[in-house]
């Protein structure tokens, strides 16, 4: 294994340490491991809280700020956070409003963000709603879920639902914006490579030089098949028949298109799969309305990438397009 760290047991820790000090506009809780905006809790305003297992940077920390999260929680590389966390980052982004949970689909992140809302709202009365985002089209359930993972539609939950907060709207709107990203999203992944933990220190998973995992999790779960290595119009093929039969994109609405790279794919390699994605589109009758290219949602240093389709509205539009300012997306400000 060769990374760039101290100890396999302090990376969340000075990781932490060092997005605050690039990123003075954030407060970062180290004893929690929580990561908020500088200005919360924005009195009057929705909260809205995620969180999960570190090894997906910029997924959750450097997606908050104004017009997105306000507070993300960091668990240990691959892990959920704890529910005591979860409380941390809900109270301390409670502004009167309440607070919205937006929670990948994974068993761990699921329990304990429901255990944080019941201990919220039992000791200080703070309305919490929460809305799991099951995009997945891989599998029906996995090594780490009951039903669909929740992949790429999260970063388009949180940058939406952070919108509409961000302009007043109430929490029962914000979290049916959610819910409504959620319903209309899907997505598909492929890994060239495994993915290593620093604790393990060797690849999660054995992939053979020459074939590739097509329908992989963020965590290095097995996907639909492994299969040879193939150029990248085959890829972008086989991503999106599933996402396609899944949900119809055809109609006027059109899709904002997000590729996203795994964390060891170079962005020359992104930028010729999404023309390859588009090509597949184009010929699926998909109007292109927005897109997403960059590494997002990443699996640590996994090669490969994957793709969220949402169909969109003018709302969701107007909503997508809202000034964002955070460390990993930022326009508009």
């Amino acid at each position: 294994m060769k990374k760039l760290i101290n100890d396999p047991a302090d990376v969340v820790a000075e990781s932490l340490r060092g997005l605050a000090i690039a990123h003075p506009e954030l407060r970062v809780d180290h004893p929690n491991r929580v990561v908020f905006r500088g200005d919360a809790p924005v009195r009057g305003k929705v909260g809205i809280v995620s969180g999960g297992g570190s090894g997906h940077e910029p997924m959750h920390g450097g997606f908050v700020g104004v017009g997105m999260l306000d507070a993300a929680c960091a668990g240990e590389v691959f892990t959920s956070p704890v529910p005591d966390q979860m409380v941390a980052a809900t109270t301390g982004v409670d502004g009167g409003a309440g607070v919205l949970h937006l929670v990948k689909n994974y068993t761990g992140d699921v329990m304990n963000f429901e255990m944080a809302a019941e201990l919220v709202a039992a000791e200080s009365g703070t309305e919490v709603v929460s809305v799991v985002v099951d995009d997945d089209v891989a599998v029906q359930d996995s090594l780490y879920t009951a039903g669909r993972r929740g992949v790429g539609a999260t970063v388009l939950a949180e940058k939406i639902a952070g919108a509409a907060a961000e302009q007043g709207r109430p929490l029962t709107e914000v979290a049916e914006l959610a819910r409504t990203v959620n319903a209309r999203s899907r997505s598909m992944g492929v890994a060239l490579t495994s993915c290593t933990v620093p604790s393990a220190g060797t690849p999660t998973f054995d992939l053979p030089e020459g074939e590739m995992e097509v329908g992989i999790g963020i965590h290095g779960e097995p996907g639909r098949r492994r299969v040879p290595v193939a150029p990248a119009r085959e890829v972008a093929e086989m991503l999106l028949e599933p996402v396609l039969a899944d949900l119809d994109y055809t109609g006027g609405d059109g899709a904002l298109v997000f590729l996203n790279g795994m964390g060891g794919t170079p962005l020359i390699e992104l930028y010729l799969m999404f023309g390859e994605v588009v090509q597949v589109l184009e010929k699926a009758g998909v109007q292109v309305a927005r897109s997403l290219v960059g590494s997002y949602m990443t699996s640590l240093e996994m090669a490969g990438c994957s793709v969220t389709l949402l169909r969109v509205d003018d709302d969701l539009l107007r909503l997508w397009d809202a000034p964002v300012r955070t460390p990993a997306l930022r326009w508009g400000v």
